[in-house]
């Protein structure tokens, strides 16, 4: 084992960490972004609603998720469902599991969007002859979105660096890949230094669509 770092290595590695986060890391935070979001505003919505039958299973749901850690939801998806006969390949476990995370985290960020948006806008609904499922539609939600944007942009930016833990249930994203690469050599440092470059330049364009969303949501607000 070398106690010296293999620089070459660096220049080597950075096409397949590229294809780690290309194909596993984005594809992985996309999908299951785009579950969670909707989980979380059906959960939302049963937290409002009168209905203790939708109120109370969604305020346990979010309860238990967030209380418990990611890494142990991920461990009960895919190493714990197959004893009561449930077996889920690496993939949809970790989609499965990081989709429910978000769900949890992102409904309440979406409960509390919808209760700052004033009653008055209900009232203004209700007189010009809207249900209140249409007003929810038209008129409530589009405006609690612009609330939630940057909770949400923040949830979106944590699930990036949270999907390196699906590397514990074999997933091929970027961690997995540094792990594979830096194994043969033990250049562990180097490879998770590089990886976390990669995390880091993510991480940082989605700050930068961030400011720019926030910016014209803001802009055309004002107009």
């Amino acid at each position: 084992m070398s106690s010296f770092f293999d620089w070459s290595l660096v220049g080597q590695s950075l096409v397949p960490l590229a294809q780690g986060m290309v194909l596993g890391t984005i594809p992985l935070t996309i999908i299951s972004f785009s579950i969670g979001l909707v989980l979380a505003l059906v959960t939302a919505l049963a937290r409002l609603s009168p209905v203790a039958a939708f109120r109370l299973p969604a305020a346990a749901y979010i309860s238990a998720i967030r209380g418990t850690p990611l890494l142990l939801q991920l461990f009960i998806i895919f190493f714990g469902l197959p004893s009561i006969g449930i077996v889920l390949d690496p993939w949809p476990s970790a989609i499965v599991a990081f989709s429910v995370n978000v769900g949890a985290y992102a409904a309440e960020t979406i409960r509390g969007a919808i209760i700052a948006v004033p009653e008055s806008q209900w009232e203004a609904a209700t007189s010009i002859g809207l249900t209140r499922n249409q007003a929810l539609r038209f008129i409530i939600l589009p405006q609690a979105a612009k609330a939630a944007i940057p909770s949400l942009s923040n949830s979106l930016i944590s699930l990036v660096k949270d999907t390196s833990l699906a590397s514990v249930v074999l997933v091929t994203d970027l961690l997995r890949k540094a792990q594979e690469i830096a194994a043969p050599t033990y250049q562990f440092f180097l490879l998770y230094l590089v990886a976390a470059v990669y995390y880091w330049i993510v991480c940082e364009l989605l700050n930068f669509g961030q400011r720019k969303l926030e910016k014209r949501v803001s802009w055309k607000a004002a107009a």
